[in-house]
């Protein structure tokens, strides 16, 4: 049975407030990152990742150690307290957010261009048309 880890950590990036979603699955991290604009409060993201979080559009899978350790309570409550405390997200997360981004980059490049080609060539067809039109009288 393959385990699966998954971490939302929300920080304030002037001016919104963002959520970064990382889930490990199968030692692949994949990281979804959502922006909450106003200061979201604990019920609203819970209720947001009830909602959306199957429709959360994840990042490519980058390589990663999924880490098994039991640990004794009071250091994960030591560690969460900790965490609460940093600001920012992972470099492992970052990596990732930066190859969807580059992924998107390349999708609006390909999608751009398309339709640069397609308004070319319709109004190659629209000056042929024209021409046309012109010679129709002789």
């Amino acid at each position: 049975m393959d385990k699966v880890n998954g971490k939302l950590t929300v920080y304030f990036e002037d001016p919104f407030w963002v959520g970064v979603f990382e889930r490990i699955e199968n030692g692949k991290l994949t990281v979804a990152k959502v922006t909450f604009g106003a200061e979201p409060k604990d019920y609203e993201v819970q209720e947001y990742v009830q909602k959306y979080y199957f429709s959360l559009k994840f990042s490519p899978a980058v390589d990663t150690v999924a880490k098994d350790i039991k640990r004794n309570p009071k250091r994960m409550q030591r560690e969460a307290k900790k965490q609460m405390q940093e600001i920012g997200i992972g470099t492992k997360s970052q990596q990732a957010l930066k190859l969807q981004q580059e992924q998107n980059k390349q999708e609006r490049k390909v999608r751009s261009q398309e339709k640069k080609e397609a308004e070319k060539l319709r109004m190659f067809e629209l000056k042929q048309q024209k021409k046309r039109e012109k010679h129709k009288g002789h």
